[in-house]
């Protein structure tokens, strides 16, 4: 008896994705993509809630935008990879800074606000803890 070795997907002609998944709060969310992907026909989902990535392995005949429909109709945001070949964040990893999707102006708008707000909150309670 010999034991089976991991199988490879593309060797029968399947195609392998990893989405990023954004606005997952909880277990329950991965759980709610997963089994929506897992309802498309010949098609075999597994989301990480840690990671946040949906690991889907489907035939060469459907559309990878499907994939992306069928998350953003559960109410999550998802958005098909960049081609390894590109080099859209070649300029942020050559200057040392991790790459990411998460530098879109919308994101860093966000992480601004949310400094301002918080830095505006914590002057009053440090002076109160002087007192």
């Amino acid at each position: 008896m010999t034991a089976a070795g991991p199988r490879d997907p593309t060797a029968t002609g399947a195609r392998v994705l990893d989405l990023p998944i954004d606005g997952m709060t909880c277990a329950s969310c991965a759980a709610r993509i997963e089994r929506r992907l897992n309802q498309l026909d010949r098609v075999s989902a597994s989301v990480n809630y840690a990671t946040e990535i949906a690991h889907v392995e489907f035939p060469a005949d459907v559309d990878p935008a499907t994939l992306v429909a069928a998350v953003e109709a559960t109410g999550y945001q998802t958005r098909l990879p960049h081609p390894a070949g590109t080099d859209r964040a070649a300029p942020a990893h050559a200057a040392g800074h991790p790459v990411g999707d998460d530098d879109s102006p919308d994101a860093l708008a966000a992480l601004r606000r949310r400094l301002l707000v918080s830095t505006a909150l914590t002057v009053p309670v440090v002076l109160m803890a002087m007192v």
